[in-house]
């Protein structure tokens, strides 16, 4: 079942760097912005990584955690986590279980040929484990901006509402 905007989130599971064992319950009464990325030491990921981490500080004050999800393995997302000096852990979906969930897996046409591939999405899931927004097909530049706004938007209507 594909998580719905406005929805809590159907069960989910993974494993992640920092010996972090990923459930949708792991962050509860945090934000979590979950970003889906096709491939660590990449051009588009590396600066898409940079961003989230020269934010970090911020999207942390806000109450937020951050995960970054592609279908490398442990190894892989600990040597690019090491490689940048990222400040937040990275989810391992070598089977690609919560790429399929979110929908995040779609067909391109490399070099002439069609693969599948991972499309950069962002997920923000409020405190109380609902999807409250979503990015598809994510441009990098400017992204990060976007989630930061997104979060103090949804805290100013919970005050407005308290």
């Amino acid at each position: 079942m594909t998580p719905a905007l406005n929805k809590a989130l159907p069960d989910i599971e993974a494993q992640a760097t920092g010996g972090l064992k990923f459930t949708q319950h792991s962050f509860a009464g945090k934000f979590l912005v979950l970003y889906f990325y096709p491939k660590d030491n990449t051009p588009g990921c590396t600066t898409e990584a940079m961003q989230f981490r020269d934010h970090h500080k911020e999207l942390t004050k806000l109450g937020a955690v951050v995960l970054g999800v592609s279908r490398d393995n442990l190894l892989s997302h600990n040597k690019f986590k090491e490689a940048l000096g990222l400040p937040f852990e990275l989810v391992a979906d070598t089977e690609e279980k919560l790429c399929h969930l979110f929908g995040v897996v779609k067909n391109k046409i490399m070099y002439g040929k069609k693969v599948k591939g991972i499309e950069r999405s962002t997920f923000l899931i409020d405190p109380q484990g609902i999807l409250r927004a979503e990015w598809r097909g994510v441009k990098v530049t400017g992204h990060t901006e976007e989630v930061v706004a997104a979060i103090k938007t949804l805290q100013a209507e919970a005050k407005v509402a308290a």
